[in-house]
């Protein structure tokens, strides 16, 4: 029903407007008495098989929904009900921001893809710990942090602490993002050097908690394997909890889309098959001695599969749950 109906009416519009228009829509839908209970109904899979215990945290199912599509923290309950076993917030910056200027999302449909180059709008972190203070199911809640773009590389450290500090309390685990190429200079963080120093700046603060939270590093597609073994030494000197592999890329290899040339980060299919290197590179070179979230390009049970089966223990949705809609979280929990 999706693909054929409603997907080809929300193509003809603007993505980000269609993105507001969604939510709002579904923030009525869900008003509706019982109508939650008849979506989760649908949509969910019930089975001990698909539970998943990682750094502490046992996940209903191994299929969450990725950062920056319920960015703000809006509707992350009501996302629950479409079977979802976690859902990623943000990426969260101290101060609210509006992020770059539009038109800043493009749908690449003859690729299944999607450009964006948002640059962190983002309604700020007061703002953001107050709705999730009213989470009213038990999902899992990751919060993705990052900095504002008018924080200078050497000042990075502060603003993540900040959002750390302010969300401790109302997320279940921590995601840095160093990775977006939609922040100038943030992708420079993803160096040994500042990428330890703010790592273990966070796992300092994260160990004076009476119970800290797992913190994991989201990485970019685009490093080198040289960069990636670095990686695995980062997360062994910082002992943080894992790695999310892998964010959106800034390469254009392949696409036919006359939207391809449009600047930001790319995501979905044409993703797919780097992202899944990068988790078996990480998990071979690193004895899988750490968890890692696959997430790029998975629009079929299959595309899941692939990403289990190179060393992912959990995955993610952005793009695929947009082309695909909201059965395919239930195809990939029914087909695992």
């Amino acid at each position: 029903m999706y693909k054929l109906f409603i997907r080809p009416i929300l193509f003809l519009f603007d993505p980000e407007k269609v993105h507001h228009f969604t939510f709002s829509v579904l923030k009525f839908i869900f008003k509706i008495p019982l109508k939650g209970k008849v979506i989760k109904k649908i949509f969910e899979v019930k089975n001990k098989k698909l539970e998943r215990t990682l750094f502490g945290l046992t996940f209903k199912n191994p299929v969450g929904l990725a950062a920056g599509f319920d960015k703000n923290a809006m509707l992350f309950d009501e996302f629950s009900n479409f079977g979802f076993g976690f859902v990623e917030i943000g990426t969260v910056t101290p101060k609210p921001q509006s992020g770059n200027p539009k038109k800043r999302l493009f749908r690449l449909i003859e690729d299944k893809a999607i450009i964006n180059r948002m640059g962190f709008n983002n309604d700020g972190v007061k703002v953001i710990v107050e709705r999730l203070k009213k989470r009213n199911s038990e999902i899992i809640i990751g919060g993705n942090i990052g900095k504002n773009k008018i924080t200078p590389n050497e000042n990075a450290v502060d603003d993540y602490l900040i959002c750390f500090k302010a969300l401790f309390d109302v997320v279940d685990y921590f995601v840095v993002n160093v990775s977006s190429p939609n922040t100038p200079n943030l992708r420079a963080l993803q160096d040994k050097e500042p990428l330890t120093n703010l790592l273990n700046s966070l796992q300092e603060e994260n160990n004076k908690k009476e119970n800290s939270k797992p913190i994991l590093l989201k990485i970019a597609p685009d490093l080198t394997d040289e960069q990636l073994l670095d990686i695995i030494d980062i997360v062994s000197i910082t002992k943080i909890a894992g790695v999310v592999a892998t964010n959106t890329t800034i390469l254009r290899e392949g696409l036919q889309s006359d939207k391809k040339n449009e600047t930001g980060g790319l995501s979905g299919k044409p993703v797919a098959k780097r992202s899944t290197e990068v988790i078996r590179f990480l998990a071979k070179n690193s004895n899988k001695s750490f968890p890692i979230i696959g997430v790029g390009g998975i629009y079929s049970a299959k595309d899941a599969q692939e990403k289990l089966d190179a060393g992912a223990d959990l995955i993610q949705l952005f793009s695929g749950f947009i082309y695909e809609g909201p059965s395919l979280v239930k195809k990939i929990n029914k087909s695992l």
